[in-house]
């Protein structure tokens, strides 16, 4: 199971999120991924950093680290753009791109009216997330968000990863028994014991939030060696 951490993309300026890369790479993880908000879930008088410039940028900056948003929400702008910014970071950063992709839901709804952005139906945003992920499939590794049996089932047939937010290992193993499975979200407790119970339960990829202890994170990878990218 590979290792990442959310980066603290909700500030002013890059300059938190570019030294927390430097951090993670430096306690030897595998990537670092960026939110996709117009603002912090539930805060809009907050700032938010679009995730492609910082991860552009980190790709560069850090050859080491795997890179991408979690996840990159489809509709905020056209799918021909969307593809084309992930191409275009993955031409920065051969064969370390994450893919991912969602179809948002109910709690993105008041930055899209901010910003007029159409409300579209989970039908029309499921067409959005094949289209984007048929283009992107094959070029890189593709992550799709879990949400309701539909998209779960569309990730199912593109072959793609499927992302569970804050699981427990229990709904990570019953994920992984239909396919390829990674988690993100909150290390609360030991982080040893969550990640030894995500490993088995076949997790991918584990991608903790910025809060975490990267040193915790560290010393699990150096007892959990890996030489492969999934």
């Amino acid at each position: 199971m590979r290792l990442g951490v959310l980066l603290p993309t909700f500030a002013d300026s890059a300059a938190p999120a570019l030294a927390a890369a430097d951090a993670a790479a430096g306690a030897r993880l595998d990537g670092v991924f960026a939110y996709d908000h117009l603002w912090p879930m539930g805060s809009p008088t907050r700032p938010s950093l679009a995730p492609f410039p910082v991860l552009s940028a980190v790709a560069v900056r850090c050859p080491t680290l795997c890179v991408g948003p979690l996840v990159a929400r489809v509709g905020l702008v056209g799918t021909a753009h969307l593809v084309g910014q992930f191409t275009t970071l993955a031409s920065l950063a051969p064969g370390r791109v994450v893919a991912a992709l969602g179809t948002g839901d109910h709690l993105s709804v008041a930055e899209n009216d901010a910003y007029g952005l159409a409300r579209l139906d989970a039908e029309s945003r499921r067409e959005l997330l094949r289209d984007a992920a048929t283009a992107l499939v094959g070029a890189m590794t593709v992550w799709i968000g879990a949400g309701g049996p539909v998209t779960n089932s569309l990730a199912r047939e593109m072959g793609a990863t499927l992302n569970l937010w804050d699981a427990s290992p229990e709904q990570v193993a019953a994920a992984a028994a239909h396919g390829p499975v990674s988690w993100a979200g909150p290390v609360r407790d030991a982080a040893s014991t969550l990640l030894d119970e995500l490993a088995g339960a076949g997790a991918t990829w584990a991608v903790a939030t910025p809060d975490a202890d990267l040193s915790s994170l560290a010393n699990w990878r150096d007892v959990n060696p890996l030489t492969t990218f999934h």
